[in-house]
C-alpha cells in the first residue's frame, strides 16, 4: 500500500494528514476518536485503499497536527480537507470525538459530505446518565485538576474497555496501541494555552437536516450512553441505515473486531461508491 503524509495550512496551524488509494476517487475519511490519532486507522487504510481513496488526519490538537491557540471547529477543518482534496464529496467514517465531528461537518457544510458512518457516539453535544459513564467522567476531571496523567489515561483505557469488563479483558495490543497514543497526546499537547475544539450547538435538535445514508456501529460491550447516542443519531437523520451491533467489542469496535467492522463498512460503502 503505497501512503503518504501530507500537511494542510488552516487557521492558526496545520492539519497532518495521511492518504491511500487512488486519488482519483471520491475520499472516505477516517476521523479519530478523542486522545488518540490516525494511527487507530492504520488497518482501515490498508483495507480501505484497495477501493477507494482514503483519508486519516489527525485532529488539531491530536497526533501530528498542530495545537490550536485561538477558538476552532473541527468541522470546519474536515471540511477544509475535503475542499483541499478536490474530490468530494466525501464519506466521513468517524469514531467518538469523531462521529460527532462528522455530524457536525455535515450540518455545517453539508456540500462536502456524501455519507457518515458513526461509531460510539451521536453528537458532539454528548449526554450522559449512566453511573459508570459519570462515575468515569468524575475521575477524569479529578485527574485534570490533580495534573496526573497515570490516573487520567487509567480512566481513558477504562472507557475503551467498557462497563462489562476489565481493562485485562482487553488485547494487549489494543491497549498497548491505545496507551501509546494517549502518552503521545498527553506529552504532546496538553499545555497552557491550547484550545479545546468549539462544537455545533443544538445539534440533535438539527440531525433532520443530514440528508445522505448514514450508518451506526456500536460496540455490544460499549456504555449504555455511548449506544444509545449512537441509535438516536441514526434515528434522527433522514437516510439512517441502521445501527451494526458488534459482540465483543466495547468503544473501538474497529480495534477489537476488525472483521466485522470492515463488513458492515464495505456494506454500506457499496452502493455509496459505485
Amino acid at each position: 500500500m503505497t501512503q503518504t503524509t501530507a500537511y494542510l495550512d488552516v487557521p492558526d496551524g496545520r492539519l497532518a494528514y495521511v492518504e491511500a488509494g487512488d486519488t482519483a476517487k471520491p475520499p472516505v475519511v477516517l476521523l479519530h476518536a478523542g486522545y488518540v490519532d490516525r494511527r487507530m486507522w492504520a488497518r482501515e487504510l490498508a483495507h480501505l485503499s484497495r477501493r477507494a481513496h482514503v483519508v486519516a488526519p489527525d485532529a488539531r490538537a491530536h497526533g501530528a497536527s498542530s495545537s490550536p491557540t485561538r477558538a476552532f471547529r473541527q468541522c470546519d477543518d474536515v471540511a477544509a480537507l475535503v475542499r483541499h482534496l478536490d474530490r468530494g464529496p466525501a464519506v466521513l467514517i468517524g469514531v467518538s470525538m469523531g462521529a460527532g465531528a462528522a455530524v457536525d461537518t455535515a450540518l455545517e457544510h453539508p456540500e462536502t459530505v456524501a455519507g457518515l458512518v458513526l461509531s460510539g457516539a451521536g453528537t458532539n453535544e454528548p449526554s450522559f446518565t449512566d453511573p459508570w459513564a459519570l462515575g468515569l467522567l468524575a475521575r477524569l476531571q479529578a485527574a485534570v485538576e490533580a495534573r496526573d496523567p497515570a490516573a487520567w489515561m487509567a480512566a481513558e483505557l477504562e472507557f475503551a474497555a467498557g462497563p462489562h469488563r476489565a481493562l485485562g479483558d482487553l488485547d494487549a495490543d489494543v491497549v498497548a496501541l491505545l496507551t501509546t497514543m494517549h502518552e503521545h497526546f498527553v506529552s504532546t499537547h496538553v499545555r497552557p494555552g491550547v484550545m479545546p475544539p468549539d462544537v455545533v450547538r443544538g445539534s440533535w435538535e438539527r440531525l433532520s437536516e443530514i440528508t445522505v445514508p448514514t450508518l451506526g456501529i456500536v460496540g455490544e460491550l460499549d456504555g449504555t450512553d455511548h449506544i444509545a447516542m449512537c441509535e438516536r443519531a441514526i434515528a434522527g437523520v433522514r437516510d439512517g441505515r441502521g445501527v451494526a451491533r458488534i459482540a465483543g467489542a466495547g468503544h473501538f469496535p474497529n480495534l477489537e473486531r476488525p472483521q466485522e467492522w470492515e463488513a458492515a463498512v464495505d456494506r454500506h460503502l457499496a452502493a455509496l461508491l459505485a
